[in-house]
Parts: structure tokens; C-alpha cells; sequence
């Protein structure tokens, strides 16, 4: 056998040392009687870890075959199958893809769930495969309250910590629940992952909700097996850094002893259900068989440290408590180990053969799925409206600059949806940094209108965990170059979530977010970031970007019904520099302004507006470009006898490409205006798509912004497109 092979040398040396009685030294005393574990407990609890162990060797036998895809495993992590058994199944559960025996037992809880079978159908990428069909190997199931993670490098927890602040609060505001007041949240992640910024983000954003006496109540469970992929981890460095934390109650515990497993876990668990405060639960364990079946682990670790690692194979110790207090006989763990054994094999042949996705259309079709769709609340009407808009309420007919509008806006849909939350930095008593949520927080209380730390990870992960129990959150990134620290809570979290349940799970939110350029050069690029290229890949995505106050109201109440509707994830980015643009052509004209929609107006997703009628050119735009763009329609009508029409697109996915095309069918020039730079700008797309439908081809051309930072002070605009720019740009197409 080859010392390379290392499943099959721990599979055998766990056979070979239960039939001998060879077991490694006690961690600890053994201390049964007071474990609060009967012996039909620790039966299970052994039952759970055999189970977790075989689909790990199943992994690696299936994927020598060609028919498995996923071979990273959880051996040496096995006594997290207590945690399984103690946290309720109603205590939604955010787990480590090292938590197989966590999942084994919690399994237990559900009737008709076959976790052998349903494991198995994952790692050969099974369309039957319940929780993701087969699209990813997840942790994950509905009934077991287990949302799927696709990567546990820590981007899971800041959603972790959302969803315990959403306990009391849902409470607080008398909101149907998935989760019971006295539920708690579980978050398992591995040592190496404590060092990522989301994770020190998370675990700071829950002790900074606590140190305030806000209810939090989550345990953060670090499964410390000294190693993360091929780097050690830095001896006694988890506990030096978590063992002392005023507001974080740590608990150490032996990741190789069920005893000790269940009276320590039990006390982070009681602990986090009553007092309602944050827990670290730090479980030292061993790594067996590698990070992942692909590598040879000789080639980092020494054959010395792996032969000691596998000496404290979890299942030899657990072996060893069962028996030695009488609770099974050898030959009987044995038997047990290999009955499982046996119907993981028979499930794994039968896993192979069965359907798997085959076209393009089906691995999308849950890309924007939603099981649980809801009707949409009446809108608001009489006194209460009234109340909301206050002395507002009588200057509701009177045009407004988009600000004032968006205001309006935000005031209507918290009317609406009771479940709507709106929170970011400054949102709260300053009403953000431009006024924009300004008096909401008198309006509609500290409950609905929150600050947050200075966190945008923290920010959008309270999103994604506040929507998983029923919220329908309103975050604010305060300025678009901000989100760029915290882009992967929505690639990699919130929109791959539907994708990967099959729309059993969905965090519906909408994002806003101020940005753009052209802010007269105050702030730099910092706060005038024109690169929107961050979003234009991610699939499913909604993304919004009014150029006028009616239309920022009208889009918005599009994705909030959208959020609420369907599930969706939206991003709202408001242009800062129109905020207070009242002005178009001349000053004191207030072309810019405009009246407040009527309550039932909305934008459709996807369509476009059209200004003027001129067929010499037409103009493709958004946002800023759409305010440039009429400019240099006037100019171009009035002093060059050239009719053009403006579109501006608004909504920058999804394209309704039909009604975007239909706009253009009779152009003899397009001319695309793009505030954004123009590598990686939205122009590229569009000129691809007119490539690709139009026919006959007409001119085309594109203004965008130059491939660099926007600078402080007067240059602030001189690398953007401008009236001028445009004016040129089309004179000299026609």
C-alpha cells in the first residue's frame, strides 16, 4: 500500500487498532456520567461520525473513478457531530465545509432527509441532488436550517452575524419569523479563516452590537486543526487572540473527546440562548487526509506529521471512550464502522448513474429562482401617508431636485413593506452624508433606521442575514469606491445564494449606493468613482442608475417589489453629482427638477426612456450622460440643424434587448456616452450587442471616461465626458 494513500492507510489503521484495543492516550479524564450523553447518545454520536468518515472516503474513491467532483473532506473534524445533536434545528446553522458529521446528526432532526444518499448525489454533481442540483458540494438543506455556503474562507460569517441581530429585532417590530426568539445562530469556519479581513470584520461587528447591549446571539465555531491548506498556524495563536475579549465569551474545548465535546458545547450554547451575546467556541482538533484529494500532503508536511496527526484519528478516541465505558464492545464499533461502510458504497452506485445538468439552460434556470414568492403589500394611503410625509406632505406636487425626491421615495416603500430596514454609516440621526435619509429616523424609529460601523463587509452581510429571516433590508454603501473592500458579500454571497438552493433560500435586498463623477473635484477619487465594472459580471444582478429624481423613485419601488417578489438582488447607484441638480440648460431653469410619481408608478425592469425624436443620431446613455446628453441635444438642434434623440438605458441589467434595439432601428449614428471608463465600461457590451443585432449596421461611436482616477479640484471633470465632448462626437459622425 502506498504511503501516498493515506485514506486507505487511516481507513485500515482505524480497523486494525479497534480490533486490538489500541487506542491513543486519553486527552482527558473520561467523565461520562457527567457529560449529560446517555449511552443511546453516544451511540448515535458515533453512528454520525462513521458516516461523516466513509462519504469522505467515498469522495476520493469516486473521484479516482471520474464520477466524483469534490474530494475536500471533514476527517479529523468529526466531533462536530455533537454540535449537531446540541444546537436546536431551528438554530440556523452557517456551517465549514469541513462540518459532514455536524450535518449527519442534525439530519436526525428531519424526517425522510437521507444524508448518505443526499451527500453522495452532490459529489457526483446529481441534478437530484436536493439542495443545490447539482450545481455545487454544499452543506445545505431547508428543513435543517442550513443555508449553503460555496465558500467558507469567512465570507459566511458576516451573514452569520446579520441573522442573530435579526432575531430580537423581527421581534421587536412583530415580524412573521423563520427563527424562534430564543434561536441561535451557529458559524463554523477553520483557524486559517480567522485571519481573513471578513472574518475579524464580523467578529468585531458582533462585539461592537453587544458592547451596545444589543441582542446577538451567535456562536462562532473555530475548528482548529493547526493548519490551513499547506501553512501552519502559528502555535496558541487562536487562543491569544479570542481567549480575552470583554465582549466575546470564549470556550475552549477538545475537538477529539464527545465528552468533553458535549459539556463544553453545551455551554457556549446555553450561554449564546441566554444572555444573548456572542460566543467563541474554540474546538482544537487534527487534519486528516489532507487539505483536499487532489494533493500529496508529503509535499509540505513531513510523513512524521502526518503519522502523528492520524494517531489522533477522532474516531479512534471516540472508539475508545465507547468501549472502555462499556457502552459498545469492539467487535461491535467494528461492525458498525462497516455496516455504514457497506451502504455507503451501495448509495455511491447508485448516485452515479443518476441525471445530472447537461445544458446551458438548465444550470441557469435557478439563477434567479424563488420557492417562496410573496404578494406584494397594498400601498399606503390617508392619514398614515400623511404623518409619514409631514410638513413634506403638501410640497409633494411641487418639482424637486432627485434628493428630495429619493427621500420621498425611501418614506413611501418603509410604508409599504413593514419589513423594510434601512441602515449604513451616518444614515440614522444625520441623515447621510447628502441628506438623502433625512428624517427617517424620526419618522420611522431606531428599530427600521440604524447606523453600522465602519464596515461595508459587515454593511452588506447584515443585509444578506437580516433576508434570511423574512427582512427586507435597505442597506447604504456610502460611496461607490467603497463597496470595492467588500464586492465579494455580494458576488460570492448574496446573489450566488438562489443559484445554489435552487431558490429554497433567497436574501432579497436592495443595495444603494452613492457614486459616479463629476462632484465639481471635492473629494477626489475616493468619492467619485466612475468604475462600475465590479458589477457588470455578476450573474442575476439587478442594477439600477436613474438620472432624474421621477425615475430614481419610480426604479426603486421597481426593486423593492423585485427584492420582495422574487427575491432579487438589487443595486441602486445614485449619481451624487444630480442629487441637488436642479438646473438644466440655464441657470434657474429647474429643468432638472421633477414632480413626485403618483404612489403606483414604477419603471419597468429593463425598459428605457427616450428623449426627443430625431433620427440623425441617437444617443445611448445613463446617469450623468443622460444630463450631458440633453445639453448637447439643445445645442446640436438648435445652432447645427442636427435632430438626435437621448435613451437612457436606467437599467444596466438586465437589458430588454428588444426594446433597447427598437430605439435605434431607424439611427443613422449611435453614439455612446459613458461616464465610466472606458476599459471595463458598460459601452463594450452595448456596441457588441448593436454589432450583433443590428442590420444594417449603422455608425457607431463611443465617448467615455478616460482609463484614470478622477482627480481633487478643478481637473476633477477633465478626463469625463462633457457637453462639448458629445456635441463633437456626433458632428463629426454625420
Amino acid at each position: 500500500m502506498s504511503i501516498y494513500n493515506r485514506a486507505e492507510i487511516v481507513h485500515r489503521n482505524f480497523l486494525r487498532r479497534v480490533g486490538e484495543k489500541n487506542f491513543p492516550d486519553p486527552r482527558t479524564a473520561p467523565d461520562w456520567p457527567n457529560s449529560g450523553l446517555d449511552k443511546a447518545d453516544v451511540i448515535e454520536l458515533l453512528e454520525s461520525q462513521f458516516v461523516c468518515r466513509h462519504l469522505d472516503l467515498a469522495a476520493r474513491k469516486l473521484k479516482a473513478r471520474n464520477h466524483g467532483f469534490y474530494s475536500i473532506g471533514s476527517a479529523g473534524h468529526e466531533g462536530n457531530a455533537v454540535f449537531g445533536r446540541i444546537f436546536r434545528k431551528s438554530d440556523m446553522a452557517f456551517l465549514h465545509y469541513r462540518s459532514g458529521a455536524f450535518m449527519a446528526e442534525r439530519a436526525r432532526k428531519s424526517e425522510g432527509i437521507d444524508i448518505i444518499r443526499d451527500t453522495l448525489l452532490s459529489l457526483v454533481a446529481s441534478s437530484d441532488d436536493p439542495i443545490a442540483g447539482g450545481r455545487h458540494k454544499v452543506w445545505g438543506s431547508l428543513p435543517l436550517m442550513v443555508p449553503p455556503q460555496t465558500s467558507t474562507i469567512a465570507s459566511h460569517l458576516p451573514k452569520a452575524v446579520g441573522v442573530a441581530l435579526s432575531i430580537a429585532k423581527a421581534n421587536d417590530m412583530k415580524l412573521q419569523s423563520s427563527l424562534p426568539r430564543d434561536s441561535v445562530v451557529l458559524c463554523s469556519f477553520g483557524d486559517a479563516s480567522i485571519n481573513h479581513s471578513t472574518a475579524l470584520g464580523a467578529v468585531n461587528a458582533a462585539m461592537w452590537t453587544a458592547h451596545q447591549n444589543v441582542p446577538m446571539p451567535i456562536v462562532f465555531l473555530c475548528e482548529d486543526n493547526q493548519i490551513g491548506l499547506s501553512v501552519p498556524t502559528p502555535p496558541q495563536w487562536i487562543q491569544s487572540q479570542y481567549s480575552n475579549r470583554r465582549d466575546l465569551f470564549y470556550v475552549p474545548v477538545d475537538g477529539l473527546d464527545l465528552f468533553d465535546l458535549h459539556v463544553q458545547g453545551k455551554k457556549a450554547e446555553q450561554y449564546a440562548r441566554e444572555h444573548r451575546k456572542p460566543v467563541f467556541l474554540h474546538m482544537t482538533t487534527v487534519r486528516l487526509l489532507g487539505h483536499a484529494g487532489s494533493e500529496v500532503e508529503l509535499v509540505y508536511r513531513s510523513l512524521d506529521r502526518i503519522q502523528q496527526a492520524e494517531g489522533q484519528d477522532p474516531l479512534l478516541h471516540s472508539a475508545r471512550l465507547v468501549i472502555e465505558n462499556g457502552i459498545m464492545k469492539a467487535a461491535e464499533v467494528i461492525d458498525l464502522y462497516q455496516r455504514i461502510e457497506r451502504r455507503v458504497e451501495e448509495e455511491s452506485e447508485r448516485a452515479v448513474v443518476r441525471p445530472k445538468l447537461e445544458t446551458a439552460a438548465q444550470v441557469r434556470s435557478a439563477l434567479i429562482a424563488c420557492r417562496n414568492r410573496r404578494t406584494i403589500p397594498a400601498i399606503p394611503i390617508g392619514e398614515q401617508r400623511r404623518r409619514a410625509f409631514a410638513d413634506d406632505f403638501d410640497k409633494l406636487p411641487k418639482p424637486q431636485h432627485m434628493a428630495k425626491l429619493i427621500n420621498w421615495g425611501l418614506r413611501d416603500v418603509l410604508l409599504r413593506y413593514d419589513s423594510a430596514v434601512l441602515f449604513g454609516e451616518d444614515v440614522a440621526q444625520k441623515g447621510g452624508v447628502y441628506n438623502v435619509t433625512d428624517g427617517l429616523y424620526k419618522t420611522f424609529g431606531a428599530r427600521r433606521i440604524f447606523n453600522s460601523p465602519l464596515d461595508e463587509q459587515s454593511i452588506l452581510g447584515t443585509a444578506i442575514g437580516l433576508a434570511h429571516n423574512g427582512f427586507l433590508p435597505i442597506p447604504e454603501i456610502q460611496f461607490l469606491a467603497y463597496i470595492h473592500n467588500a464586492e465579494d458579500q455580494i458576488r460570492g454571497e448574496a446573489a450566488t445564494l438562489a443559484f445554489f438552493s435552487q431558490g429554497q433560500f433567497t436574501n432579497p435586498m436592495v443595495i444603494r449606493i452613492a457614486g459616479l463623477g463629476y462632484q465639481k473635484g471635492f473629494g477626489g477619487h475616493f468619492h467619485n468613482d466612475n468604475s462600475l465594472a465590479v458589477f457588470r459580471d455578476i450573474p442575476g444582478l439587478i442594477i439600477a442608475i436613474p438620472s432624474n429624481g421621477a425615475d430614481a423613485v419610480r426604479m426603486f419601488r421597481t426593486c423593492m417589489r423585485q427584492a420582495y417578489e422574487n427575491g432579487r438582488v438589487c443595486v441602486f447607484i445614485e449619481p451624487i453629482a444630480l442629487y441637488m441638480t436642479k438646473d438644466l440648460h440655464d441657470t434657474g431653469d429647474r429643468g432638472w427638477t421633477r414632480t413626485y410619481p403618483a404612489p403606483n408608478e414604477e419603471a419597468p425592469l429593463g425598459t428605457v426612456r427616450r428623449h426627443g425624436s430625431g433620427h440623425d443620431a441617437v444617443i445611448l446613455t445613463y446617469g450623468n450622460g443622460v444630463y450631458y446628453s440633453m445639453q448637447a441635444q439643445k445645442e446640436l438642434g438648435e445652432n447645427h440643424g442636427v435632430q438626435t434623440s437621448v435613451v437612457d438605458l436606467m437599467w444596466m441589467a438586465p437589458v430588454n434587448r428588444s426594446d433597447l434595439m427598437a430605439q435605434i432601428v431607424d439611427a443613422k449614428s449611435i453614439l455612446i456616452v459613458d461616464e465610466c471608463r472606458r476599459t471595463g465600461s458598460w459601452s463594450e457590451g452595448l456596441v457588441a450587442m448593436i454589432v450583433d443585432n443590428a442590420d444594417p449596421l449603422p455608425s457607431i461611436r463611443v465617448v467615455a471616461a478616460d482609463d484614470c482616477f478622477i482627480p481633487l479640484g478643478i481637473a476633477a471633470a477633465a478626463g469625463l465626458p462633457g457637453k462639448q465632448d458629445i456635441v463633437s462626437a456626433v458632428l463629426n459622425m454625420i
